[in-house]
């Protein structure tokens, strides 16, 4: 029996013992050779790191006026990187904070589901493991609910942050652009947005947010902050400070801007057809944009705090008149008689006397085809001065057949000169400006080459819809799917060819020829201002936080009007007759031009199966411009009838004469950026 409980004991003896000695051995792993590795997670449990985001900077007008200001909102956010360590996705939590919020927990998870192909908005574009913000007009209350009982919604904070305001609410809507969340294919092509993108911050998706996003944007910070098991806040430990984005002063005049708006959308009512407008207003000298505007516009506050899918379908929507699309830059559209302004110039360039007499029938021939003046009315021998003041078809068209004649006709010939193509694209048609505004467009000046490669590229179609034709047409119009068929047949076997009508058509800013209205306003301000072709520019200076100039941002001179400025300045003295006693007269009968002398000229451009463009592109004053204007209204009518009355308006108010002070003090564009204090207003 003894022995029997001493071997008990021994046996016991030796099993606590080997407990103690695999205890010991545990205790030293733990602490010695996996030590560091769990100071690590421990410290990891009782500390987070809140990255603090940067303010963006604003963006102002010429004058210092806020175009794009921050203003101090409550949001909510969730992590979805802890939401999806819960059991049950974070369901439960999501259910309480639409109880706090007021809102249908179905529309919560709409706001945090990733966006993709078949999710439409609302949805989450940014990246997955990034803070969603859920709610952006959250009441205090609302706040300290969530804040004060952090056990029942972890995952979830409530800060104050900084939102985007637009004071002008619709003015400039398309210039400025909007905000959205960078997305996790962003963070990982540009490297350099992983330490300047805080994940809460948003980066600029289009207009001037998007081209000065890396000025506008700021630095982060950093909080290291202690809390509990149940996330509640202990200490601060570490704070490193977000640096401020740079402020974006601009050459746009706010109360210019909204004047071009006013009568861009003045004249869209007066014309029930009328299904788009824009406006732009340049400085001739510098080329810098003193207002750029598109009708129909709206209201940029749309994209805080989320956009539905169908508030974001109506931004993108023909019915709507696509607001989100400026007309100014990307719109393209035939110019009209505009245009004479590059033909009268090609003419003396090939070798037309400046100042001889030319005879304008009411029609002339063009290839076998009769090309007629504006309802047939002639205007016998006249100048090319007078041309400009009446507009004169015929002239045009019996010069750009000379000239088409000269250069081999139909089959062309070696080192062809094509003087009406080449001076339009020396005033900047046909391609893009540069301007500093994305989505432009490069419109089109056809020629032969252009010709060519339109027919390589479609004769393929051309020739399989000449032997199907268009049944799909024929079933509500059979004569236009008979004119359809026939047309598909001649340019599958003669599209390339670039005929005489065409050259006539490209004349007077009709057929294939497309311009933008930058475009044109750029080609005004070179030929009656200094004979150079600038790249236009809306941004002006980035400024620091601390109101130091970083950057001043020049327009430069990319071509130069290939005439002498003596044929620039008759140009100019023919155009500045047009307001008062050429085509325009009746829209600008009663104006003072003894205070403000306007010139231009009017364009009526015909569009098939829709009302005609109509068109305005003038400058002022007429003797020493400061100031061009072109306004296009989309089925509009005729230039006198709804774009050179809606100019009128606009010098009107940039001029003080119409009752009410002028647009801008001293009636011209300001020669520098206002001067940013340390504080961030504007110093006297």
């Amino acid at each position: 029996m003894r022995r029997s409980r001493r071997g008990r004991l021994v046996v016991l003896q030796v099993l606590v013992m080997s407990m103690l000695a695999v205890l010991a051995v545990r205790l030293w792993h733990i602490q010695v050779v996996r030590g560091k590795e769990f100071v690590a997670a421990a410290t990891e449990t009782r500390t987070r790191n809140v990255v603090i985001p940067a303010l963006r900077g604003q963006i102002l007008d010429s004058a210092g006026r806020p175009l794009v200001r921050n203003r101090a909102a409550l949001v909510v956010s969730i992590d979805p990187g802890r939401f999806g360590k819960m059991k049950d996705g974070g369901r439960s939590v999501l259910q309480r904070l639409a109880g706090v919020l007021g809102e249908p927990v179905a529309e919560l998870d709409k706001r945090i589901r990733p966006c993709g192909p078949k999710v439409t908005r609302p949805c989450w574009p940014g990246s997955p493991y990034r803070p969603i913000p859920i709610a952006q007009r959250v009441t205090s209350r609302q706040a300290l609910q969530i804040l004060e009982r952090q056990e029942a919604f972890p995952g979830v904070t409530a800060e104050v942050q900084a939102v985007r305001e637009y004071p002008g609410r619709w003015h400039a809507a398309q210039v400025l652009g909007y905000l959205q969340p960078v997305t996790q294919e962003e963070l990982e092509r540009k490297s350099e947005l992983k330490k300047d993108f805080s994940g809460m911050d948003l980066v600029g998706r289009d207009g001037l947010e998007s081209v000065y996003d890396e000025y506008l944007r700021g630095r982060p910070g950093e909080r290291r902050i202690g809390v509990d098991r149940m996330g509640k806040v202990l200490g601060l430990e570490r704070q490193v400070p977000p640096t401020p984005g740079d402020t974006l002063i601009t050459s746009i005049d706010a109360k210019v801007q909204a004047v071009v708006e006013a009568a861009l959308a003045d004249a869209m009512r007066q014309q029930p057809k009328a299904d788009g407008a824009a406006g732009v207003v340049l400085d001739p000298r510098t080329g810098r944009v003193i207002a750029l505007a598109s009708m129909p516009s709206y209201d940029p506050t749309i994209w805080t705090g989320g956009i539905s899918s169908g508030e974001y379908e109506r931004l993108l929507s023909q019915k709507a008149g696509n607001p989100l699309v400026s007309r100014a830059i990307k719109g393209e559209f035939a110019p009209g008689s505009t245009f004479k302004l590059s033909s009268v110039a090609a003419m003396v360039k090939d070798g037309y006397p400046l100042k001889g007499k030319y005879a304008c029938p009411g029609s002339v021939m063009v290839g076998g085809r009769a090309f007629n003046n504006f309802r047939g009315i002639p205007l016998g021998t006249i100048d090319l001065h007078t041309a400009l003041l009446k507009s004169c078809d015929t002239i045009f068209y019996r010069a750009a057949y000379e000239m088409w004649q000269r250069d081999g006709g139909i089959d062309g010939k070696p080192h062809m000169k094509e003087p009406m193509s080449r001076m339009a694209r020396a005033l900047g048609f046909g391609r893009k400006t540069g301007i500093d505004v994305p989505g432009e467009s490069p419109g089109r000046i056809p020629d032969r080459a252009w010709k060519k490669e339109l027919w390589r590229q479609t004769s393929k179609h051309n020739c399989a819809r000449s032997k199907t034709g268009y049944p799909e047409v024929a079933k509500t119009d059979p004569a236009r799917a008979a004119f359809l068929k026939r047309l598909a047949y001649e340019n599958c076997v003669d599209g390339f060819k670039f005929w005489p009508g065409e050259a006539a058509n490209l004349s007077i800013g009709q057929g294939d020829v497309l311009v933008t209205p930058l475009q044109l306003a750029v080609a005004y301000a070179a030929m009656v201002g200094d004979g150079k072709v600038r790249s236009p520019r809306v941004g002006w200076a980035i400024v620091s936080p601390g109101g130091k100039i970083v950057k001043e941002i020049t327009p430069p001179v990319v071509g130069e009007v290939p005439i002498a400025g003596h044929v620039r300045d008759y140009i100019r003295r023919a155009l500045s007759q047009v307001p008062s006693d050429g085509t325009a007269a009746g829209a600008f009968a009663g104006f003072p031009f003894d205070k403000v002398n306007v010139g231009g000229k009017t364009g009526t451009a015909e569009v098939y199966g829709k009302a005609d463009t109509s068109w305005f592109a003038s400058f002022a004053p007429a003797e020493n411009p400061r100031f061009v204007v072109v306004v296009m209204v989309s089925q509009g009518g005729m230039g006198a009838q709804t774009a050179a009355p809606a100019v009128r308006k606009i010098y009107e108010g940039i001029f003080g004469l119409n009752g009410r002070p002028p647009a801008l003090p001293g009636s011209r564009p300001p020669d520098r950026p206002p001067v940013i204090a340390p504080d961030g207003t504007v110093a006297p």
